[in-house]
């Protein structure tokens, strides 16, 4: 059974005191608040992280926005799960790990806190020279490498990212590494698509509002559509678009679009096109380790740029400031990342 997404358990309390820390909690709908919480101990196989820094990812404003369903989670919650940070505590069972080593998390949902305890599958130790800050998207690559490995990439398919937030950005700088014949991005904002274009995209193009056709935009260049369509927006709808912007016999990556479709899907359009619809995260655990270690390897060996997308950064007791920045689509807000380091934060 692949290991899944797990959220540490946290014990609120009422009071700050000793042995307590802060933490984030969605109570409800677009209301994200700091608590206190116990600092958790970790069991005898768990490692225990001081958290420094937290992206506020896509799927976190789904939630924000209450567009994730009943059965994906229930309100109260707690969001983050692009963490990087420092092993402070080891149980008496691990090996390999050491207090002080530099680590990035995945599969570990509610780190918005200044401590959680992890398993060690969900760690991946990072150099000790490598920035801190540019730690925690690297949770972000195993599922990009995936996608690039599923869409079947060479040099004589077209291909089409639609959204170029932060996980589009990645992707596309992940999606040129393949050779496509053409790399095509939309996106609202032009200092995305600038960045885009930057990261190896041919052809850019700017869609007026978030509801327009795509194909009324690059229909023209491309009339028959692309071989790969890569999705990387939020809610499920846009997959509407990206059947309709893919050629015969293309292929729909699922990167994006996980979310709840609420217009209709035409299954019929699906099968005469022969399209062929995957999604994106690893189905063996071997598999998401090593898409950890070879997307570690890329962004260290500068070929996927972590940095350049971070806009923003929030200490702790001001998440939901920043949930609100993050939420407001704009050109200039791409990747906003929370301090969690409380002691530093406030020493600033």
């Amino acid at each position: 059974m692949v290991t899944k997404m797990t959220v540490p358990p946290m014990q609120l309390v009422e009071k700050d005191g000793p042995g307590t820390q802060m933490c984030a909690v969605m109570e409800d709908l677009g209301s994200i608040s700091v608590k206190r919480a116990l600092i958790p101990e970790p069991a005898e196989d768990e490692v225990r992280i001081k958290v420094k820094w937290v992206g506020i990812c896509g799927s976190d404003l789904e939630v924000y926005r209450g567009a994730r369903e009943p059965e994906f989670l229930t309100y109260p919650t707690r969001l983050g799960h692009e963490v990087a940070g420092i092993i402070d505590k080891i149980g008496k069972n691990v090996i390999g790990l050491r207090e002080g080593d530099h680590v990035s998390l995945r599969y570990v949902w509610g780190a918005f806190a200044e401590y959680v305890c992890c398993s060690p599958f969900a760690v991946k130790v990072l150099p000790k020279d490598f920035p801190l800050i540019e730690g925690s998207l690297i949770e972000v690559l195993p599922p990009l490498i995936h996608t690039a490995e599923r869409a079947e990439i060479s040099p004589h398919k077209n291909v089409l990212i639609m959204g170029q937030g932060v996980s589009g950005l990645a992707m596309t700088q992940m999606i040129r590494l393949y050779s496509p014949k053409n790399l095509v991005t939309t996106d609202l904002f032009d200092e995305k698509l600038e960045l885009s274009k930057k990261y190896g995209a041919t052809h850019t193009y700017k869609l007026p509002a978030a509801d327009t056709r795509t194909m009324d935009i690059v229909g023209k260049d491309f009339p028959d559509g692309f071989d790969v369509v890569i999705p990387c927006l939020l809610e499920g709808s846009g997959m509407v678009d990206a059947i309709d912007a893919a050629a015969q016999n293309g292929r729909i990556v699922m990167y994006g679009c996980i979310g709840t479709s609420h217009k209709p899907i035409d299954f019929f359009k699906i099968h005469k096109k022969r399209l062929d619809i995957l999604s994106t995260e690893p189905k063996r655990d071997i598999d998401n380790r090593r898409f950890f270690e070879e997307g570690l390897r890329l962004v260290t060996d500068g070929l996927v740029n972590t940095k350049e997308t971070i806009t923003h950064i929030f200490p702790l007791e001001k998440i939901e400031e920043a949930f609100k920045l993050r939420n407001d689509r704009s050109g200039d807000v791409i990747h906003v990342i929370i301090d969690c380091d409380v002691n530093a934060s406030q020493n600033e």
